[in-house]
C-alpha cells in the first residue's frame, strides 16, 4: 500500500515539499509498524529521512498516525469493493476484489494494529460500509451456484488475514506465496468444497480486538 504521486505532490516550493514527505512519511510508518506495532514514533521519522518536528506537525502523536494508516487501507477496501460491484459475474466479482485486496496488501495493517488505537466514529461507518459492499459480493457470487452454501461474508475477512499473515524477507516472494494461498482459499469457497469443520464467525465476534489493550 504506497502512495502515489498527486497534483499536490508535484507543487513547487514548501507546500509540494510538504506533501512529498508526507508520502514519505506514510510509507515509512507502513513499514516501521508492520515490523514492530511497539516502535517509537521517531524511527518512522528516521525511516523517512525527515525531522520528527515535521512529523509531528502532520501526525500530533502515534495513535493519530496508526489511526490514519489504517484508515487509508480501509478507504482503499471500500475503493476495490465498489469496483467490483460493477462486475456484471457475481463469482468473477467476488474472486477479483479478493486477488485485487491481496495484493495491495490492505489487510496486513489490520492484523498487525488492531487494538493500538481508538477507532473514529468515521471509521466505524466506513467499516460498516466495507461490510455491506462484501455481503453484496457473497451474496451475488451465492447466486451464481459457484459459491458454497455456507459460505458467510465474515469467512471473506478471515481468508484475507490469512493472506496477509503470509510475509518472507523479498516482497516478491511474499506476493507469489500470498497469490498461491489465495488460490487454494477460493477453491475451498467453491461450491463442490467438502464440508467444513466447525460453525463459520459469527458478526462482529472480531471486533474485540479493536478494543485498545
Amino acid at each position: 500500500m504506497r502512495e502515489t504521486a498527486t497534483p499536490e505532490t508535484a507543487l513547487p516550493g514548501r507546500r509540494g515539499q510538504a506533501a512529498r514527505n508526507n508520502v514519505l512519511i506514510l510509507d515509512a510508518a507502513r513499514h516501521v509498524f508492520l515490523g514492530d506495532p511497539k516502535a517509537p514514533i521517531s524511527q518512522v521519522a528516521e525511516r523517512a529521512g525527515v525531522g520528527i518536528s515535521a512529523l509531528y506537525r502532520r501526525y500530533p502523536s502515534k495513535e493519530v498516525l496508526l489511526r490514519h494508516i489504517c484508515h487509508d487501507g480501509l478507504l482503499m477496501y471500500i475503493g476495490e469493493a465498489e469496483v467490483a460491484a460493477e462486475e456484471p459475474d457475481g463469482w468473477a466479482a467476488l474472486t477479483g476484489f479478493l486477488s485485487r485486496v491481496v495484493d495491495l496488501d490492505v489487510h496486513s495493517l489490520t492484523v498487525h494494529l488492531a487494538g493500538t488505537f481508538t477507532p473514529t466514529p468515521e471509521m466505524g461507518r466506513d467499516a460498516q460500509r466495507a461490510g455491506e459492499l462484501t455481503q453484496k459480493l457473497v451474496e451475488r457470487a451465492r447466486e451464481t451456484g459457484r459459491l458454497r452454501p455456507d459460505a458467510v461474508t465474515e469467512d471473506i475477512g478471515m481468508i484475507l488475514e490469512c493472506c496477509a499473515a503470509i510475509r518472507v524477507d523479498d516482497e516478491e516472494r511474499t506476493a507469489q506465496l500470498r497469490r498461491r494461498y489465495l488460490a487454494l482459499l477460493v477453491e475451498g469457497l467453491s461450491a463442490h468444497g467438502p464440508d467444513l469443520p466447525g460453525p463459520p464467525p459469527r458478526p462482529g465476534e472480531m471486533n474485540g480486538r479493536w478494543r485498545p489493550s
